[in-house]
């Protein structure tokens, strides 16, 4: 498998996100990826009115170093054999900065913290991690702050019954294989829904063609509030991991899931989430 990239603000908060992103690279053999994204000039708690020598040079192997202490004092010692990348960059805008790295290494994972934060610069919380779930060329795990990292049973993936699902279905088939996690499909009906046994059953046979994978269910729940719903089902089914799919509007059900609800439940921060957009749904299988 190609590369996991983690993004961190050295804060503690990101630290469950370190674990996870090694402890998943072990698994799944892949590269680490290890960044940072600094903007040089706040380093000065003062506006720059002139140019300073070397203060660029300076910045890169300051944060660099910062990132390799990082590193030290919170990965675990290295028991398999996985290659570890790690670079501090500049660039103006953390998630423009992150969107570059993507591009550049192409990872399967993006990794990040949240509900952190530093002492520099706000980093990767709040709307920085909202934007990235919109705009990242590549899927966003989501790791909260206080979550203790363990191998994944049950990973719920909130569907809307779209052709679409069945791509992030391939990419949820290829992450819950090595653990034999358990893939619940849970999709919530509101009454104003659409012709929705005809599309169930339209997803249910397209399932059964696609995958193999013996551990899928599908649950249909019925509820007009879909947010309360959906977290009622997983406060209750206690999951390893929940996927969400940005969306925009459109289809046959495009009532159900507006595109703020994987921001929303960013925010509830109980679980691991991993999110996905419309520009990075694509099959694993067909980068691999």
């Amino acid at each position: 498998m190609k590369a996991i990239l983690y993004a961190t603000d050295y804060s503690e908060n990101s630290v469950a996100a370190l674990k996870y992103a090694h402890a998943l690279s072990i698994k799944l053999g892949a590269e680490l990826n290890i960044t940072h994204i600094f903007d040089y000039p706040t380093l000065l708690d003062t506006e720059v009115q002139e140019p300073f020598p070397h203060l660029e040079e300076d910045a890169y192997r300051q944060h660099n170093k910062k990132l390799r202490d990082f590193i030290g004092k919170y990965m675990p010692k290295q028991t398999d054999d996985i290659q570890i990348e790690t670079a501090a960059l500049e660039h103006k805008s953390v998630v423009r900065g992150l969107i570059e790295k993507i591009d550049e290494i192409k990872p399967a994972f993006l990794i990040v913290g949240i509900k952190g934060g530093s002492a520099i610069r706000e980093v990767l919380m709040g709307n920085t991690t909202k934007q990235l779930l919109g705009k990242a060329p590549c899927p966003v795990l989501c790791i909260p702050a206080d979550y203790e990292v363990k191998n994944p049973e049950t990973i719920i993936y909130a569907t809307d019954f779209e052709l679409e699902d069945l791509g992030v279905i391939h990419n949820l088939v290829e992450l819950a294989s090595p653990y034999e996690a358990e893939i619940q499909i849970v999709h919530i009906s509101t009454g104003k829904e659409y012709a929705g046994t005809q599309r169930k059953e339209w997803f249910e046979e397209h399932l059964k063609k696609e995958f193999t994978y013996p551990k899928i269910s599908l649950r249909v729940l019925l509820d007009d509030n879909v947010f309360h719903a959906l977290k009622w089902y997983l406060t209750g089914a206690n999951p390893d991991l929940v996927v969400m799919f940005e969306r925009k509007k459109r289809g046959f059900i495009e009532q159900i899931f507006h595109r703020d609800l994987v921001k929303k439940m960013e925010t509830y921060g109980q679980f691991p989430l991993l999110a996905f957009n419309v520009f990075n749904y694509q099959p694993l299988t067909s980068t691999i």
